[in-house]
């Protein structure tokens, strides 16, 4: 080899090694930004996991309320047939009484504003407990999606590096942007 062609190595040595320090940036710049959505991801799932438990057992409370409620009005309804029979007034207004008691009861049990635990109330927090969940779960996916462009981008500039095929580089670039946008969407939905 002569002194030109070794100077001519040398140089694209030297230009292969600046690039690959760039595509070697970019991989950890594409790496950060996938621990940030990973990290993310983690809670939004973790978030909607706890939703979920609170829906579920909300929408418990509500079935009790329910069989509360049902059993104290077919209870208060025998009663009004059995009060029907008594003879004795002062008794039959005792047993009436009992049943205003029960259906108050009843009352109670579908709608108790002053407690927050009737069943309408149960209803109202039980639907808003789901519908955080879902928004979280949606979160939860921009993130995966985000996460997914970001690997895939990370191996295409590793392939470059390999390859010294810039359009990969212009690809894993791209794929940033799109788990960019992907973060973006479940940072701010």
């Amino acid at each position: 080899m002569g002194a030109h062609e070794n100077l001519e190595h040398a140089e694209h040595a030297e230009h292969a090694a600046h690039s690959n320090k760039k595509i070697a940036l970019l991989i950890s710049v594409l790496a950060l930004f996938l621990a940030f959505s990973e990290t993310l991801g983690k809670s939004a799932q973790t978030a909607a996991i706890a939703d979920n438990i609170k829906a579920s057992d909300t929408w418990n409370f509500f079935q009790a309320k329910t069989i509360r409620q049902t059993s104290l009005r077919t209870a208060a309804q025998a009663l009004t047939v059995e009060a029907a029979t008594v003879p004795d007034e002062a008794k039959k207004a005792l047993l009436f009484k009992q049943v205003d008691e029960w259906m108050k009861t009843v009352g109670r049990y579908e709608s108790d504003p002053a407690e927050k635990d009737g069943r309408k109330e149960l209803r109202a927090l039980a639907e808003k407990y789901e519908h955080d969940r879902d928004a979280q779960m949606a979160r939860y996916h921009h993130y995966e999606f985000a996460s997914a462009a970001y690997q895939i981008g990370i191996v295409l500039a590793s392939a470059a590096i390999i390859t010294s095929a810039i359009a990969l580089v212009y690809a894993a670039i791209g794929l940033g942007a799109v788990g960019l946008v992907f973060m973006a969407l479940g940072y701010f939905s």
